[in-house]
Parts: structure tokens; C-alpha cells; sequence
């Protein structure tokens, strides 16, 4: 009968990282699990093990002559949480085999820190502890000179896929009006959430605070830039959730550094941010080391999404957590490949 394979080549995850031990079992019950994690499986190991290959998990090239080797394969899942361009999307449509990605395991928690630090902005949590700290701080009204109430505050959302739709969802207790921009959703999906669709500029400028959830696409790189920002309120704030690449990094940096706007970012153009970097001395800016979403649970619900849906799949049923790869819009995302878990 020959052999299932289940090609493990999860770099920069790990199995450990993403798997309890019961869900581990639960994937090796499937087939016969190798694994390469301290580095990409090498191209000879590959090309050896895709006749025999059912599953892939993991960020494996996979171009359409690798496909050609592989007749076994049911389903590539993709555990770092991007689709990248190195897989050929349409031909694993025409083929029958899933390419996918339980990336929404990461919702939850971006969208509960995207609360936090909107609030922290909002009432000037952080800024007033360090005046505390340097011995300036302002008691009663006066230290609240520069903050406004989060609760009914407009709110405006860019781009509405999972982690935008998990955050509305959270603040519906806050009662915000809340206007959403994504031009890939038709604006019926969006009404449904009580949100209003609406232009960039509107969300921008009619916003208290607005949430950066959107992916980085060919055709949005730095859309939001100086100009954007100058449509903002004054005192508005602007967070960062997503990708660096999607807005102008140091326009938004000026413009915090101005004071016109409060920033918060959980991302950066390069990370590790250098040292020297001058985004550490810019006074405005709420700074994240890209933690927002790594929490122990979401790594967790990561591999288990992969391993229920992996399991589906086998069965000849389809996936039911993850989100499927569409060649339309797979081969148009630009995000930079995860370096850190």
C-alpha cells in the first residue's frame, strides 16, 4: 500500500511550539511524521519524500514541477500564518489540494491587546504612568487634559478579515459607531456587523480611533502615508495591528513625534527593531515587540486547527477552521515571511 508521509517543515515554528502532546499523537496517527525544525527541509530530502507525501505542514516551496511529484497529496497547511508566494496556488485548486492556514488562532488575542492599548491610548494610561515615574505628573482634570473616553468614541477599522471582525465584536459593549474601509469585502458583509462601510478618508477623518487590521497586498503597500494622516483628528489614535508595510512607517512616526496623533504599533519594517532605532525615542508612540498575538493558547489552537482540519481532509471531508488559500488573492499578499515566534 505503501507509505502516508507527513512532511513536517514548520520553521520558524516548531512542533513543540504549536502542539501539546495529545494533538501531536493525533497527527502522527495519521501517517508517517518527519520533521525538519532547526532548519528548512533540505530540497534532496523533498524532492525524496513527495511520491509518498499526503500532508504538508509547513511553509515548503511547493511550485507546480514539486505538485507534478507528489500524486498523494491532499493538503499543504501553512503554520507560520501567511500564504507566501511560493506555492502555486491555481495549481493546487485544479489538483484538489487544500492549501491552508489556521492563522485566525491569532485573532483573538491581537483583537484583546488592540482593546488594551486603544484604551491605554484613549485615557493616557502609560504616558501618565511615566510622568509618575519622572516625577511630573497631573492630578484630577488637569491630567486628563489630553485624553477622551473610549466608550462612544467613533471608531474606524481598515481591512475586516479575522482580526478586524474579532475586534468589533469586543468593543460592542462600548457602544462605538464604528465605520469600516476594506475594498475586498462587499459592503452587505460588513453591515452585518453593524459597522458602516465606508472610503479610507472618511474612516481616517471621522475616527477617534482607528485600528489597522489589513494585509499587505500588491497594491496597498504605504497606502497609508502623510496625507492620510494629516486627515486624522488631532489627538486621534492610530494603531497598527497588522503589518508595518501597509502604512508610510515614517510618516506615522512624524506625525506622532508632531503630536497631532497618538500611535500604538505592534509591528515594525525590520524586526528585531535596531537598537539605534529612532522609533524608541519618539515621544506619542505606544511600542509592542510583535507579542500581541504569540500567546501560549494561540500557538496551541494554532496546531490544533491544523491537525482537526488535517484530519477532515483524510477523511475526504473538508477543512472547517482554517481559512482556505483563493489564487486570486493569495498571489497579491506581500507580507514578510515570520522570522520570530
Amino acid at each position: 500500500m505503501g507509505r502516508n508521509i507527513i512532511l513536517v517543515d514548520p520553521l520558524p515554528r516548531t512542533l513543540e511550539l504549536i502542539m501539546e502532546p495529545s494533538v501531536r499523537a493525533r497527527l502522527e496517527a495519521l501517517g508517517e511524521v518527519i520533521v525538519s525544525e532547526d532548519r528548512a527541509m533540505p530540497a534532496e530530502d523533498v524532492e525524496r519524500l513527495l511520491p509518498e507525501t499526503v500532508l504538508i505542514f509547513g511553509q515548503t516551496d511547493m511550485p507546480r514541477e514539486r505538485l507534478d511529484k507528489a500524486p498523494k497529496l491532499k493538503a499543504i497547511i501553512n503554520v507560520e500564518s501567511n500564504f507566501l508566494p511560493n506555492i502555486d496556488y491555481q495549481a493546487c485548486v485544479e489538483r484538489g489540494i487544500w492549501v491552508i492556514t489556521p492563522a485566525s488562532a491569532f485573532a483573538s488575542p491581537v483583537a484583546e491587546a488592540a482593546l488594551a492599548m486603544a484604551l491605554d491610548l484613549a485615557r493616557g494610561i502609560t504616558a501618565a504612568d511615566r510622568d509618575f515615574r519622572q516625577g511630573v505628573e497631573r492630578y484630577g482634570l488637569e491630567g486628563n487634559a489630553n485624553t477622551f473616553r473610549f466608550s462612544g468614541a467613533p471608531v474606524g477599522i481598515i481591512g475586516f478579515g479575522d482580526l478586524g471582525r474579532e475586534f468589533r465584536d469586543l468593543i460592542r459593549p462600548f457602544r462605538n459607531k464604528v465605520r469600516v474601509f476594506d475594498p475586498w469585502l462587499p459592503k452587505e458583509i460588513i453591515e452585518r456587523q453593524d459597522c458602516e462601510p465606508t472610503t479610507l478618508d472618511d474612516v481616517l477623518s471621522e475616527s477617534r480611533v482607528v485600528c489597522v487590521f489589513a494585509s499587505v497586498t500588491s497594491e496597498n503597500e504605504g497606502f497609508v502615508g502623510k496625507r492620510e494622516f494629516a486627515l486624522m483628528k488631532p489627538g486621534a489614535a492610530f494603531l497598527l495591528m497588522s503589518r508595518a508595510a501597509v502604512v508610510d512607517f515614517p510618516a506615522m512616526i512624524e506625525a506622532a513625534q508632531s503630536g497631532h496623533i497618538k500611535v500604538a504599533t505592534d509591528v515594525f519594517p525590520e524586526e528585531p527593531v535596531a537598537a539605534d532605532d529612532p522609533v524608541r525615542k519618539t515621544s506619542g508612540i505606544l511600542l509592542s515587540a510583535h507579542r500581541t498575538g504569540g500567546t501560549r493558547d494561540a500557538f496551541y489552537a494554532l496546531g490544533s486547527m491544523a491537525v482537526v482540519d488535517a484530519e477532515l481532509i483524510m477523511k475526504g471531508l473538508p477543512p472547517r477552521l482554517c481559512r482556505r488559500a483563493d489564487p486570486a488573492t493569495a498571489s497579491m499578499l506581500r507580507s514578510k515571511p515570520v522570522t520570530v515566534s
